[in-house]
């Protein structure tokens, strides 16, 4: 029975416990992190990073087709799944040592296993129990797949980098950016691949035209979006499985991927032993301050129900170790912050879509561009990109970037420092672009669009 005393107890070891632990570790108070799964939590393990890996991954077979357009020829690569698989792999555990190294660098104590809170102060970990004056609950999200007749034989984004044979023939169940990411990877590495999502359009929240070009673009790279689709049940279906939908239609596929959305992970933790409150959707109510209504309790990430981005999740841990431990004022700006669907082509995006803008300025001044990108004037791929610029109109500042086609992360991070400076289309109609690039359409749009 451990009678050790911490400063902080963190349960949870993804993006912002661990950033919290750190920075907290590191302005001299003496932190404990609990983690029952992975170093890095959901991003590095099964999000953010071997997403992208398997992004790059999926691409190179468009850039060998795209080659033949400028010369060059040869014969047909192969793709071998167990490759891809591995490799990635080797590169999380090199991730989760890093993670390890950098807990310990600054003197934290990792506690390998599943926390429960006894009370407002005090930790249960494998038996034993620890005291802390401060604790912080950053145990993030986890996938959510409803029940219906035969859900128990989908998997979620966490079991579907890793799955012992590549799915020739997959179904896709959602319509958020996970399922659409998912949709590109592996329609790109070759796999059949359907999108089921029981709505008119996917992406919601995303600006309107983005989704529309989107579905678009998707549609001609070979993925089958279906929408208004309900799943009704799934069965075993010889050697594979049968999705039933709710208007009569059977898909057969090797696998059946469910990503209708995440929820957080708060389950066994011992909440009822505290004052913490939840929101009716199932997220830790905090304050500006991260704080609970548990005077000792504080709340970061996914958990809380803001912005389910990494980047966030960081920020609201260096913000709470600073207020807490060093102390110093320090809040978490979400306004303009800038975010990324990695499919095929990729979406940019920061700032308010023209449906957000027109209810919070009114008057609002669109600038769009669509085209062929340069390179596949020659490549021959029938793939075109979009840009989007939301003017308000009173004050002439840009309030939304939106982006689809090739760097559209790339070029949207670097836009959104301008937007969060407080840039107004003068200010773009004044930079001059780079060319030929597809970034100068930024700085090139000058004609509003007709309403």
């Amino acid at each position: 029975m451990s009678n050790k005393k911490y400063d902080l107890f963190v349960l949870g070891a993804g993006s912002g416990g661990v950033r919290a632990a750190r920075m907290a570790a590191s302005f001299g108070a003496r932190v404990a992190v609990a983690e029952v799964r992975y170093l890095g939590g959901t991003c590095v393990n099964v999000g953010c990073v071997p997403k992208k890996l398997y992004v790059y991954a999926s691409e190179f077979g468009h850039a060998f087709e795209d080659a033949r357009g400028f010369g060059w020829n040869g014969t047909a690569f192969h793709f071998d799944w167990a490759t891809l698989r591995d490799n990635k792999k080797r590169e999380i555990s090199r991730l989760n040592s890093v993670y390890q190294q950098l807990l310990s660098g600054v003197g934290a104590d990792i506690i390998d296993g599943s926390a429960r809170i006894l009370d407002p102060n005090t930790v249960a970990v494998n038996g034993d129990t620890y005291r802390a004056d401060k604790l912080l609950i950053a145990t993030g999200g986890w996938p959510f797949v409803p029940q219906f007749p035969g859900s128990e034989l989908a998997v979620t984004s966490n079991e579907i980098f890793d799955l012992e044979t590549f799915p020739r023939r997959l179904v896709i169940v959602g319509g958020g950016y996970i399922a659409t990411e998912f949709a590109g990877i592996f329609n790109g590495l070759g796999a059949s691949v359907i999108q089921l999502y029981r709505g008119e359009l996917f992406l919601r929240g995303f600006d309107l035209d983005i989704r529309r070009h989107a579905a678009r673009e998707i549609a001609k790279s070979g993925v089958d979006l279906r929408f208004n689709s309900q799943v009704k049940s799934i069965e075993r279906s010889g050697g594979g499985l049968r999705v039933n939908t709710a208007d009569g239609v059977a898909l057969e596929a090797d696998a059946v991927l469910y990503a209708t959305g995440r929820k957080p992970l708060l389950q066994g933790l011992g909440l009822e032993n505290t004052s913490v409150r939840l929101k009716d959707s199932g997220e830790i109510v905090v304050d500006q301050e991260f704080r609970t209504d548990e005077p000792t309790i504080c709340a970061v990430g996914d958990v809380t129900g803001g912005k389910e981005l990494t980047p966030v999740a960081l920020a609201e841990g260096m913000a709470f170790a600073r207020r807490q431990f060093q102390p110093q004022p320090a809040a978490v700006e979400y306004e303009f912050i800038p975010s990324a669907v990695f499919c095929q082509p990729t979406i940019g995006t920061v700032g308010f879509t023209e449906e957000q803008a027109r209810r919070e300025f009114g008057e609002v001044q669109v600038y769009q561009s669509e085209f062929k990108p340069m390179k596949h004037t020659l490549s021959g791929r029938d793939e075109r990109s979009f840009m989007k610029l939301i003017v308000d109109s009173a004050s002439d500042r840009v309030v939304g970037v939106h982006m689809l086609g090739e760097d559209a992360a790339e070029i949207v991070q670097g836009i959104s420092i301008a937007l969060k400076a407080g840039a107004t289309k003068a200010t773009f109609d004044g930079t001059i672009g780079i060319h030929p690039t597809s970034a100068e359409e930024f700085v090139t749009m000058r004609t509003p669009r007709a309403d």
